[in-house]
Formats: structure tokens, sequence, C-alpha cells
């Protein structure tokens, strides 16, 4: 994989040419950045930024007053390859808090294992209804020790609205979720991003997650998507290794609130 050339298309396609996420959402290009702009279930943030020394610290200004204009929460998910280099320092100066850095994994759809299977007795069901999507949530809840709405709300709706754009899947063990993880589709590019993967602590290694994403790299490979990227944890940042995926960058995510 040429490194640089896929991370430049990343880019462009997935934030600098980002599309909204779900509906009622929006995508704007104004000075300099990209940003989503969503209800208070949604995600509201900076995407992308093509800013320099000079206009930098304007630009933070700018989105900082127009969330708060919103009454928004908001996120600037930053990259390492991204300008200026000290974007990071002016945004604590700012009076955002940085999140723990993920690391930015890209595959080939085709030189994953496709083949892997659940382990025996767990099998995959994919939400179609607000039952399956309560699965899926409970499991966010239970894993990542979050409240689960905001999730819940988006995943309705998108299903709703565009199914073809979302894949969320449960892991079920005797009719109990134990895992669970989602992918969005974003059509008219080659990139497929899978989230939100993780595996109750009692059911963890015994193939689950890896399973799941070949579950959800089967679903990419037949619409045709040739990528698939994740913001890697460290605790997954080996398992996605050893399955054939590729460090581009790191990212972490500034957060502000209003």
């Amino acid at each position: 994989m040429d490194h640089a050339a896929v991370l430049a298309v990343y880019d462009r396609d997935l934030r600098e040419g980002a599309r909204p996420d779900g509906p009622g959402v929006r995508i704007e290009r104004v000075g300099g950045v990209v940003r989503q702009v969503a209800d208070a279930h949604g995600w509201n943030g900076v995407l992308w930024s093509g800013l320099d020394a000079a206009d930098a610290d304007r630009a933070v200004r700018d989105q900082i007053a127009y969330f708060g204009g919103l009454g928004l929460d908001f996120e600037w998910k930053l990259y390492a390859h991204d300008e200026p280099a000290d974007l990071g320092d002016r945004l604590l100066a700012a009076g955002f808090r940085a999140e723990p850095a993920e690391t930015l994994m890209v595959a080939e759809v085709a030189g994953l294992p496709l083949d892997t299977a659940p382990p025996a007795g767990v099998r995959f069901v994919e939400a179609a209804d607000p039952a399956g999507v309560d699965l899926v949530v409970d499991v966010h809840e239970r894993v990542f020790g979050t409240d689960g709405s905001g999730l819940r709300h988006q995943l309705l709706a998108r299903l709703a609205a565009d199914p073809g754009t979302v894949v969320a899947v449960a892991a079920l063990a005797d009719g109990e979720p134990v895992a669970a993880a989602r992918m969005e589709l974003a059509p008219g590019t080659r990139f497929a991003g899978l989230w939100g993967g993780g595996t109750v602590a009692a059911w963890r290694g015994r193939g689950i997650y890896r399973a799941l994403i070949a579950h959800r790299a089967r679903v990419a490979a037949a619409q045709g998507y040739r990528y698939v990227h994740v913001d890697a944890s460290s605790m997954s940042r080996p398992i996605l290794a050893r399955l054939g995926f590729h460090a581009l960058s790191t990212t972490t995510p500034y957060v502000y609130e209003n």
C-alpha cells in the first residue's frame, strides 16, 4: 500500500469532501474548515481544515463562536499531518480538551481474511429495527461506559432514512448481546468506515472482534468498496495490524464544551 497516496485520497474523499452522516445533518465549508452541523444528538465538529500559522487562531475562534451560538458542544478532529503543526497546542490554549489519540488504520478489503467466522455458540444479527438497535447500544454502553442515547438516535434515524449507508451488528450468545460493531458506507468513495467494535469482558479473546471485522468487510466488498478504515485504540491496533491494516496517521479529538 502506498501510504501517502491512500492518505491523500482519504483526506480528499472523507474529510475535505465529507458528506452528512445522517438525515437532518449538513456539511458547511467556510473559513478554511469543513464542519458538520447536527442536532444535540448528532456529531458536531470540524472534519478538515486547510490552515496555516497566520489564520489558524482566527479559524479556531470562529468555530467556537459559531457552535457556541448554536448552543452545541463540538469536536475538532485533528490529524497528525494537519497544518499548522502546532494546531493542537492552539486548540488547547483556546479551551479545548484533548481526548486519547487513536491511530487511523486502513486495509484493502481484498487483502483481509474475509472467511473468519464467529466462535461456536455465537451468532451475528444485523440491526434492522429498534429491537436490533437496542442490542447494539446495550453492548456499546457496557463496553465503553458511555450513554448510548445519541448512538441509538443516530442509528434509528439513518436506518429509517438511508439504510444502505450503515450496517450495525450484534453478536449474541444464548440470546444475550456480547459484542457489537457498525460500519458506515460513503457512497461515491472507495472507503467504508468501521466503528464501535467492542466485546464485553467475559467474551474477549475468543475471536469475536476479528469475526466482526470480517463480517463488515464482506459487506463492503459486496458493495464495491476498496478500503475499510478504523480509528484504532491502543488495544485494537495490534489485532488490526495482524489482519493486514496499515497505520497511516493518528487522530486526536479536541472537544469544546459550550
